[in-house]
């Protein structure tokens, strides 16, 4: 039933109801049919479940057996430590998980608690949420809206919707039938449950409660809509599994070599012993290729993101949206307040019989002028403290900054000039008149909408009156068509002298007016605006305005600042639904605004643009777009707006503005180089572990390591140096190349060749400092092994840092962290060698100064090796 395009009473039969209200006993057989007046949700997934799900991680499982089989072998420290690591970021996921699910809870704190109803004809106060369908309810302002409704009596009833619909302004409640299909913002005769009345009153019928309404509408849309994985979710989850399954495979043939080996061997090695050091060989290869601190590291590397980009005004709510902010290709963005300023101000006016404006100049302006800047400031509710602080109706306080800016003192001139009547704005009229005393003449000072103005004015003021002939008319309504054609609003502003016995106003008054002039005023873009429009699309970044307002103020905004180029499309919600998916997705890359939409809208676009494989931003503050910041690869609330809007976005943008959307994707992207070259480091250095390992496997080597040392490695000495690379500035390109593509592996941009390239200088120094030791003892050779392993992935930080510049390029001093954490790890080093602590890490008490000049020079010389391959490398 679409109750705004009937008459009330077609309504009140349809609902089985009259203006006396159902009784007491319908309404509760109604709402035991029905059910209560109140939002529902899915059952969610308790704590317990969610913690189970994080172990089923391949990297996961694959540790999980590493440190069971330690414990089995009485390593209790070395599984201790495992379990720990990952005790740690199942909690962090269950955390980040419960976090997302308070949206539908803010959205239920919305809802009224009570409601004025008239039932069996008697006004009673009952709980919102047995309202039922046919009840009859009383609004005054104040008043929240229990439910959705077709008005039945409207007294200058105004209602703020902007949850709902993105507007900031009041709508103007009427009971007139709409014959036209609306949107929301359109439909002036209905009400919406969680609105808010402002001014007036009214009764209307309860059309539909609970998941029925538009609020609920919007509810069950959240619970629907995807939470996305961020790109580097994906390729980690995909990059785990591959891992995890390459490890064990790994594993097995590693220990059916050695087992082999044993069981057709010339028969005198212990076998129990035999099988039980080739399953702990087995367990160390696992060890040395899992990076077990890769979950944190790069959780803190995206959390030192979150705080850059809150000096950026981007408050981060959920970590991987630092990560996706880098390689979004769509921004979708609200209009007023992300674009614009959110403050109407007066950009032009019009008096008659001059070519420009009213001059800045106050001993140069004519009565003309002076006259409209009085009325403007005169016949106005409003007022702004010395302060700068706002009351009043926003397009009011824009006329009082504007007497401001042309040399008025508002507050002096209303101090002298007394008011002595008033007829106060009116929806209808769309007129307000106040009495004042100016220059010796007792005047109604009257503005209004141009279109009522014009047709109760009479004469023109042109230095003095003169009749408003059809000439002057014309030319005055093509200066307001102007106006309204660059999406201007204008006001009209006229007089009328009144007679000293006359002690009050009537609607009446208001006729054979004097016309003065015209204002026009919009709310103004942002000044950094248009360039971060033209930053975003050097970067490959696409802006897109999708608004609640009307479609000639989007395009000429979107003109101004730059969005829309020639060629570009704007499409209301109206046409847009018109639109099958084959037609959107035809027109979608030339579509630049998109007006007077609704929350399907948003979430059709966001959808659209997604099926194209582009990672897309959304904004939003109000209610109604809830739904589509779940939706979108990341949501982005403005830090003005509703709790339900924050709940459900990844991001909150303090100051409301567009310009720190692109600042926080430039920081984006740098936090996710950053996190390749941290991923980059970890697995060149596991990959020289591995290669040192395998290298002892097939020459019937001893193991080189202990799986302490991998350990200690792994958790403790490469987080430092990981985390430091995660400090690491932006290139100086961040802003200039296109976003990545989605299916790009973590290992693209060169970082796999530089990994593999690292990875096999580490291991080959290792494998000479191994055999090396070897000649003297195996635990020599472990001690060496261990010592150039260590401090060979330690050094490898410096190179780390680039794939394509040298150290020296790169500055040697220009990330303090790198240098601390290198200092911190070689200190972390020298507790291994201390006397009590050695005998821990299998380093013997002969291991000297020699041993480790030796282990030291070869790690040295594998750093110097990377960076001249790499010099050589990037001259081709």
């Amino acid at each position: 039933m679409k109750a705004y395009r009937m008459d009330a009473e077609e309504v009140l039969k349809e609902l089985g109801t009259s203006h006396d209200g159902i009784s007491q006993e319908e309404a509760q057989r109604r709402l035991e049919a029905d059910g209560y007046n109140e939002l529902k949700s899915k059952e969610k997934d308790p704590v317990w479940k969610l913690f189970l799900a994080t172990f089923k991680d391949a990297m996961v499982i694959v540790l999980l057996v590493a440190a069971a089989v330690q414990l089995a072998l009485g390593e209790v420290v070395e599984s201790i430590i495992i379990f720990l690591v990952i005790l740690l970021n199942s909690v962090i996921s269950v955390v980040q998980t419960k976090k997302a699910e308070s949206s539908l809870e803010a959205l239920q704190e919305m809802s009224a608690p009570s409601a004025k109803v008239v039932r069996g004809g008697e006004s009673k106060t009952v709980p919102a949420k047995e309202l039922t369908k046919g009840d009859i309810v009383q609004l005054d302002a104040g008043d929240y809206v229990p439910a959705d409704g077709r008005l039945i009596s409207s007294e200058s009833l105004k209602i703020n919707e902007g949850m709902l619909t993105g507007e900031s302004e009041a709508a103007d409640k009427k009971t007139e039938v709409i014959e036209e299909e609306a949107s929301i913002g359109d439909r002036i005769n209905m009400v919406h449950s969680g609105s808010l009345v402002v001014n007036g009153r009214g009764s209307f019928i309860v059309t539909a409660i609970a998941q029925e309404t538009e609020i609920g509408q919007i509810a069950n849309m959240i619970e629907t809509a995807e939470s996305k994985q961020t790109p580097l979710q994906k390729k980690l989850d995909e990059f785990s599994k591959r891992l995890g399954i390459g490890v064990l495979v790994l594993c097995i043939l590693i220990f059916a070599a050695q087992a082999a080996r044993l069981w057709f061997g010339d028969g005198q090695a212990d076998m129990t012993q035999g099988f039980l050091n080739a399953f702990t060989f087995s367990v160390a290869v696992a060890v040395a290729a899992i990076p077990e601190a890769l979950s944190s590291i790069v959780t803190i590397v995206m959390a030192v993101g979150t705080t850059k980009m809150a000096k950026q005004q981007a408050i981060i709510r959920r970590l991987p949206a630092v990560e996706t902010l880098g390689s979004t290709r769509v921004i979708c963005t609200d209009k007023t307040g992300t674009l614009t300023q959110n403050k109407m101000t007066v950009t032009d006016t019009f008096v008659p019989g001059k070519s420009e404006g009213i001059s800045e100049d106050e001993s140069a302006r004519s009565k003309s002028e002076q006259l409209l800047l009085n009325i403007a400031v005169l016949c106005n509710d409003s007022s702004v403290s010395e302060e700068g602080a706002e009351i009043g109706d926003p397009t009011e306080t824009a006329l009082i900054h504007f007497g401001k800016k042309m040399g008025l003192d508002p507050a002096r001139l209303r101090k002298e000039k007394e008011r002595e009547m008033e007829l106060p704005f009116d929806s209808d009229r769309k007129m307000m008149s106040t009495v004042y005393r100016l220059d010796g003449d007792r005047l109604m000072l009257t503005k209004g909408g141009p279109d009522v103005m014009f047709e109760r004015c009479t004469h023109i003021l042109i230095d003095e009156e003169q009749s408003l002939d059809e000439t002057r008319l014309k030319e005055v309504m093509d200066q307001n068509e102007k106006f309204s054609d660059n999406a201007l609003r204008v006001l009209a502003y006229g007089y009328k002298k009144i007679p000293d016995d006359k002690h009050s106003l009537e609607e009446q008054d208001e006729q054979d007016l004097v016309l003065v002039g015209l204002t026009a005023m919009i709310d103004p873009p942002r000044e950094a605006v248009p360039a971060s429009i033209a930053e975003a699309r050097s970067a490959g970044i696409r802006s897109i305005m999708i608004t609640g307002d009307h479609k000639t103020t989007a395009q000429a905004i979107g003109k101004e600042i730059g969005l829309m180029e020639e060629g570009d499309l704007a499409l209301t919600g109206k046409e847009l639904d018109k639109l099958s998916e084959e037609e959107l997705d035809e027109k979608l890359g030339r579509i630049s605004v998109y007006a007077r939409v609704s929350p399907e809208n948003k979430i059709r676009i966001v959808r659209a643009w997604q099926n194209k494989g582009s990672i897309t931003a959304m904004t939003g503050d109000g209610v109604n777009d809830a739904p589509a910041l779940k939706q979108a690869d990341i949501g982005i609330a403005m830090g003005s707006g509703t709790d339900v809007a924050k709940d459900s976005s990844a991001m909150v943008l303090a100051d409301d503005n567009f310009v720190s959307i692109v600042n926080a994707v430039g920081v984006g992207r740098t936090v996710f180089d950053n996190i390749k070259k941290a991923i980059g480091y970890l697995f060149a250095g596991n990959l020289g572990a591995i290669i040192a390992i395998l290298f002892a496997v097939f020459l019937n080597m001893p193991n080189p390591f202990t799986a302490l040392q991998l350990l200690f490695i792994n958790l403790i000495n490469d987080s430092l140096p990981a985390l430091a690379l995660g400090m690491e500035k932006e290139e100086p390109d961040v802003m200039k190349r296109k976003p990545r593509d989605i299916n790009e592996g973590i290992f693209s941009g060169g970082t796999l060749q530089s990994v593999i390239v690292r990875g096999v200088l580490i291991g080959a120094a290792v494998i000479v400092s191994f055999y090396i030791g070897l000649q003297h003892s195996t635990e020599m050779g472990i001690a060496m092994a261990f010592t150039t392993l260590i401090l060979a992935r330690t050094l490898q930080t410096f190179s780390a840092r680039s794939n394509t510049q040298t150290i020296f390029k790169v500055g040697f001093l220009s990330n303090k962290y790198v240098l601390g954490a290198v200092a911190i790890c070689f200190l972390l080093y020298g507790v291994t060698v201390l006397p009590g602590v050695r005998s821990i890490f299998s380093i013997p008490d002969a291991f000297g100064w020699r041993d480790w000049s030796i282990s030291t020079g070869l790690a040295l010389a594998a750093v110097i090796l990377m960076e001249i391959i790499k010099a050589i490398r990037n001259r081709r």
